[in-house]
């Protein structure tokens, strides 16, 4: 059988020393324990000092025996103020016996006994504790920054305890602590910035310190009092967890002792329930404040405990609320345009005002791509490889890469500290920013290493006897990672892979959608075609029974085709939504008249009709001009007067009237153009026709109803032969614009139509490069971006521009407004084709939104 060796230490000896039970107490004061009847169980031995009762005499004796009945009575009033087996309740200068001096008293429960202890009050100050501790509070309320906040509460604490040095001592993640703010008598060497290593306080002490947030020691060198019996009836020693007065252990007094400190005052700094740190105070001489002045410090350490909290968490939300708009941002843009995410330059300045990092790596379906300080692609790859064997969610984040992956010492350099962001799960795909490596002297108070000593009982740990500042230089590792930070790389990780799985599922759905579509339009396209033919086997079958000859039934039909065609051009070139009935009826009067129309008078709003109701009016409006060519006023020498307005219901009343030609009677016989004329409004649109056939010419009236209405802005009036409502710009001509067009015949269309709206400077650009090289050398005054070119999307220089708040304009053929986010879709889309008109559209929106 093997044996145990015992020239080894123990090295968690410190972790397991039972520092709450070592039985004593220190000798400026006393304890009682009392069982819940008032029954004496255990007394401090120096008992007799303080109240003149040996300690054998007062065990089993009632309370009330040893101390005054007033002193009972406040004792046990205050005792209902305990809330909890942590709670501890004082009173100050109460006399506990008629001949004693004033005593300061501290109560709270152990397991089933009461704990009482005493020591001497101290001289009366000019304040009490609620005055002073509220000046203090006032004054960190004020403090500008944070290491003023942390300064004024070590200089105050100082002030009201007289101790000679006072540190702010801040643990960090590894459990070393470090002096971030020092107030100390000028012939003392300052200790701010030092660090000490965990070991310097042990894991037990550190639970205590959550639960007693107050912890004095007036002498070091005073030996203490015993609490007698040792051990109770079951053998248990007396817990001291929450003692004002508990002794110190052998460990803690030679460390101490090694700092050259006589005195000490510590006050926990308990920020969500968690040890952020420690008030820690040394003397080098003894020193005993009063349970006044310590319940004073322990009361301002409570609050500045509660205040640093606020402080970070206002510090911390406002932070990941810059960090959520950066992520928002992230998956949006992304969302749009896939091809980012292999873009690592753009991800690290995304994700860099949030996450600094110095280099960028990601690997997504096989494919890698890197950027700034960051390995090669053999040794990035072999990296992913090593991070896949973790859990699929789990955000890898460490400022020493070497520690999980040694081959990574050989790029420490440039790639030392890390955080890896895993965006899918199978494949796995990650996206690592990298931090390069920070080499820095770390200051340590004396050799972090622990001694092994020999001694009468064998090879010990012993507390550290030298606190000169050591120097460690520390290579390999770069700046670590916060806990905030890795907050929102947890954020990044859920958008990135809520757009990676979207972009898998939208590659799905794209192709089925693109079936749909496909079948939805040819769908579309039979139906329409159907309706169609029918129409023109109902022209054919109607002209050729109204006609005389081969040729009249050729021309008629052709005409009436023609009609049709011309009706379909003008709403195919608005995308099949409502068209302008000016162009319709100047179509069909240039087609008949060799003058181009100007005995044709139009005047009217500018209105559009639905397509339904454009196709119909297209043939009335045919068959009126045909008739009117052959036999009315435009046979002659007279005029058509073509008048429309809208209604009060919405409704549009069209007006007809021939002057100036031959002599006008109704037919004896009505043909097939007749019945158009007065039965299509009625019958296709549910409206009305009225023909009136005077001797002056031919008369009509036409009602569609509102539904297929729409009212634009602008009049028409004039001859025929005028030009269309022209829309003027409301403000400055634009010097400089920007025309991403990946069509060179487009582009040159529009940039004729800028220069003439007065623009000096039209700068092309038919991909994204071209246009952030624009950007970058020119000052641009508006920009006008076609959203698809080719592979590539302008979405990303949209975002540029409104970095740079400049006015833009997207344009598209296809309608990907609808696909646009919030922010980038309120900047409008003009649809193509467009010119000078649509242009100046825009130009006066975005006038009027700025």
């Amino acid at each position: 059988m093997n044996e145990l060796t015992t020239d080894q230490p123990d090295l968690t000896i410190c972790d397991r020393e039972p520092i709450h039970l070592l039985g004593a107490v220190q000798s400026f004061g006393f304890l009682i324990a009392v069982s819940s009847d008032w029954l004496v169980s255990r007394v401090s031995e120096n008992i007799a000092d303080h109240l003149g009762t040996a300690w054998d005499d007062a065990i089993g004796q009632p309370f009330e025996r040893l101390v005054s009945q007033q002193a009972v009575h406040d004792i046990r009033n205050r005792i209902a103020y305990l809330q909890g087996e942590d709670s501890v309740e004082r009173l100050l200068r109460i006399q506990l016996k008629p001949d004693l001096p004033e005593y300061d008293v501290a109560i709270h429960f152990s397991q089933s006994m009461i704990i009482i202890e005493g020591e001497p009050s101290g001289p009366a100050g000019h304040e009490d504790i609620g005055i002073t501790v509220r000046s203090m509070l006032m004054r960190q309320s004020q403090a500008s920054s944070i290491q003023n906040f942390r300064l004024n509460a070590v200089r105050q604490i100082r002030a009201i305890t007289g101790f000679d040095r006072v540190m702010l001592y801040r643990f960090d993640n590894d459990g070393a602590g470090e002096v971030v703010a020092e107030s100390v008598v000028s012939k003392r060497e300052s200790f701010l910035g030092l660090r000490y290593p965990a070991t310097d306080i042990p894991k037990q002490a550190r639970a205590l310190y959550v639960r007693n947030v107050l912890r004095v020691i007036a002498d070091l060198q005073d030996p203490g009092s015993r609490i007698l019996p040792e051990r109770d009836l079951n053998g248990q020693p007396i817990d001291l967890s929450m003692s004002v007065l508990r002794s110190v252990s052998p460990v803690h007094i030679e460390y101490l002792s090694n700092m050259g400190v006589r005195a000490s005052l510590s006050i926990s700094v308990v920020c969500e329930g968690r040890l952020w740190g420690l008030i820690a105070c040394h003397h080098y001489s003894p020193l005993r404040p009063t349970l006044e002045q310590r319940t004073a410090a322990e009361l301002f350490g409570r609050m500045f405990s509660m205040m640093l909290e606020s402080r970070e968490r206002e510090e911390t939300a406002a932070y990941e609320q810059r960090s959520r708009a950066i992520t928002d941002r992230l998956m949006a843009v992304v969302a749009q345009d896939a091809d980012l995410l292999h873009n690592p330059e753009w991800i690290g300045e995304t994700i860099g005002a949030a996450i600094p990092n110095d280099g960028v790596g990601v690997y997504l379906d096989g494919r890698i791509s890197l950027s700034g300080m960051a390995p090669d692609e053999a040794q990035f790859r072999a990296l992913v490889r090593d991070l896949s064997r973790g859990a699929a969610s789990q955000i890898v984040i460490t400022d020493c890469i070497a520690r999980i992956h040694p081959p990574a010492s050989a790029y420490s350099e440039r790639s030392a500290g890390m955080i890896a962001i895993p965006i899918s799960r199978s494949p796995r795909d990650y996206v690592i920013l990298f931090r390069s490596e920070k080499v820095h002297s770390v200051r340590w108070a004396g050799d972090p290493q622990k001694a092994m000593e020999e001694d009468a009982h064998g090879v010990r740990l012993s507390p550290r006897k030298s606190f000169e500042a050591w120097r460690q230089l520390v290579q390999g590792v770069s700046e670590p990672f916060t806990s905030a930070e890795q907050r929102v790389a947890e954020a990044v990780r859920t958008s990135l892979l809520e757009v990676v799985l979207l972009l898998a599922e939208g590659r799905e759905s794209d192709q089925a959608r693109a079936h749909e579509r496909q079948d939805l339009l040819i769908a579309e396209l039979n139906h329409r075609v159907r309706n169609v033919l029918s129409l023109v086997r109902s022209l054919i079958s109607r002209t050729r029974a109204s006609t005389q000859s081969h040729e009249e039934f050729t021309e008629t039909l052709e005409g009436r085709v023609q009609a049709l065609a011309r009706a379909h051009d003008q709403l195919t070139t608005k995308r099949w939504g409502p068209a302008e009935i000016e162009p319709l009826v100047r179509a069909e009067a240039n087609a008949y008249l060799a003058e181009g129309g100007e005995r044709v008078r139009l005047s009217g709003p500018n209105v559009s009709l639905d397509p339904t109701a454009f196709n119909t009016l297209s043939l009335v409006l045919h068959e009126l001009i045909t008739n009117c060519a052959k036999y009315g006023a435009l046979s002659d020498s007279g005029h058509v007067d073509l008048r429309w307005g809208v209604d009060v219901d919405g409704s549009l009343l069209i007006t007809w009237r021939e002057t100036g030609g031959p002599p006008v009677r109704a037919p004896s016989r009505k043909g097939f153009g007749t019945t158009i004329i007065e039965r299509s409004v009625p019958y296709d649109l549910g409206g009305r026709a009225r023909l009136s056939y005077k001797l002056s010419g031919l008369e009509a009236e036409f009602t569609i109803p509102a539904k297929f209405v729409t009212v634009g802005v602008g009049v028409v009036a004039g001859t025929g032969g005028a030009a269309g409502p022209r829309i003027e710009l409301d403000g400055k001509v634009p010097a400089t614009v920007l025309l991403v067009e990946d069509s060179m015949l487009i582009a040159l269309d529009v940039e004729e139509a800028l220069k003439a709206l007065g623009t000096r400077r039209v700068i092309t650009a038919s991909s994204v490069r071209q246009a952030r090289e624009a950007i970058a050398t020119s000052e641009i005054d508006f920009a006008i971006l076609d959203i698809n070119l080719g592979t590539e999307s302008s979405l990303t220089i949209a975002e540029e521009l409104r970095a740079l708040d400049v006015p833009f304009v997207f344009a598209s053929g296809y309608g990907e407004q609808a696909q646009l986010s919030g922010d980038l879709a309120a900047h409008g889309v003009i649809s193509k084709p467009y010119g000078r008109t649509e242009i100046v559209e825009a130009l006066n929106r975005i006038g009027a939104k700025r």
